[in-house]
Formats: structure tokens, C-alpha cells, sequence
């Protein structure tokens, strides 16, 4: 006999691709605004993606670090924690730091 499926479980594997989509949208919009704030400070030669180490992989120092930190926070309306921030070292980890704060409000 074929298994039938619910209702509830069509809506509820519905509201789960929703929020995948709309996870990953954030997190595109996210890592495009960093690459935005970063591009005056990239390295000649060398492209900015995920990967890219924020210390090395560009010319900014600790400070340009904080006040970046700072415009996306205001611009995603999250607070990233000093804790979280003092772990992160990529692009694509600063991304993530920020859609996790965005989810848990």
C-alpha cells in the first residue's frame, strides 16, 4: 500500500524550503554588502570571495575591522557578540556570524 502524506506534512516540508530560501538569500545579500564595504581595501591581484582571510587577504587594519563589523550589524540590525566576533577570520564566517544572530531574534 503507497504511504500517504499528510497536510500537515506538505506545509511543514513547505515552511522548511522556505526558510532554506530565504536563509541563503540573507546569506548572498550579507556576503555581497561585505564584499561592497571591502572592495576599497582589496589586495591588488588577488580576488575577495568567501575564503578570503579578512586580516591578510585585504589591506585593512583592526580598526577598519570593528567599523565594518559595526555598518553591518546596523545594516542587518543584529549585535554580533565580541566573543563571536573575535573568532571570526574569513568572509564567509562573518557572513555566517550574521545570519545566525538574524535567525535567533
Amino acid at each position: 500500500m503507497p504511504a500517504t502524506i499528510k497536510p500537515a506534512e506538505v506545509a511543514l516540508q513547505a515552511t522548511h524550503h522556505l526558510v532554506a530560501d530565504t536563509h541563503a538569500a540573507l546569506q548572498r545579500s550579507v556576503i555581497g554588502e561585505i564584499f561592497r564595504l571591502l572592495a576599497p581595501y582589496q589586495v591588488a591581484g588577488k580576488a575577495i570571495t568567501p575564503q578570503t582571510v579578512i586580516s591578510t587577504g585585504t589591506t585593512v587594519d583592526s580598526l577598519t575591522i570593528m567599523d565594518v563589523i559595526m555598518e553591518l550589524e546596523d545594516r542587518f540590525d543584529v549585535t554580533i557578540p565580541m566573543n563571536v566576533s573575535a573568532g571570526i577570520d574569513t568572509i564567509d564566517q562573518l557572513a555566517q556570524a550574521i545570519v545566525v544572530q538574524r535567525a535567533g531574534r
